[in-house]
């Protein structure tokens, strides 16, 4: 297919974000918090593990560790026991506590409003800073850009790039800075329930006629291979 013009691609990427927002217009993040901290402790719990998993340990994690302090009163290995099945967790319980001792001690245990400050923290990068920022407090610093988003980039066509951080710089380059936040939300939910990473529901997709389906086998073409 021809280049696509950077204005073209910004159009397309308007009437995506139409659609996606007709077929989610529900759409948040799945992570449980009640409270800035408790979505910053999701979040670094996430990686590498189900939003679901990660659920159903906060749900008593959260009673147990109500501010930054209660994390840097117990043990690596109490923590690590409490975390454990998101997987990972002695490199998570490490950030976690590295996290809460920068906050109790450069920011009065108080989870800042800054991707400067946030990326000051333990176990924080970008990604995560973005969530907690767009989510916790309705700051559109820039775009998560996780497993889902890199995905349907590509496949969608709005982003060569491998790295996450370039991929975010390439959508926050197309789609309005008011929408960063739900911009991921409605990419991640679609990755979830239609667009999946193998054998993707072309057919039930609410914007197919806007996706040039990168990296998406031909099945008519396979089927008449012999």
């Amino acid at each position: 297919m021809p280049r696509e013009t950077q204005t073209a691609k910004a159009a397309r990427v308007r009437k995506i974000i139409a659609g996606l927002k007709s077929a989610y217009p529900n759409a948040h993040c799945e992570l449980n918090h009640s409270n800035p901290l408790e979505l910053l402790i999701a979040t670094i719990l996430s990686a590498q593990c189900t939003d679901k998993r990660v659920n159903q340990v906060t749900a008593t994690l959260f009673k147990k560790y109500r501010t930054a302090r209660d994390y840097l009163q117990v043990s690596p290995a109490e923590l690590e026991q409490d975390i454990k099945t998101t997987g990972f967790f002695r490199n998570k319980a490490r950030s976690i506590q590295a996290c809460c001792r920068t906050l109790v001690e450069k920011f009065g245990a108080e989870v800042p409003r800054t991707m400067e400050e946030l990326l000051q923290l333990g176990g924080v990068g970008r990604k995560t800073a973005n969530v907690v920022l767009g989510n916790a407090f309705n700051l559109n610093y820039g775009i998560v850009v996780d497993t889902h988003v890199a995905r349907l980039s590509l496949r969608l066509g709005l982003s060569r790039e491998r790295d996450a951080e370039k991929i975010e710089q390439d959508l926050m380059r197309l789609v309005p800075q008011p929408q960063w936040t739900l911009f991921s939300h409605w990419l991640i939910w679609h990755g979830r329930r239609r667009c999946f990473a193998r054998n993707p529901d072309c057919a039930g997709c609410e914007i197919r006629e806007l996706c040039p389906r990168m990296g998406v086998p031909d099945k008519s073409k396979t089927a008449a291979a012999p």
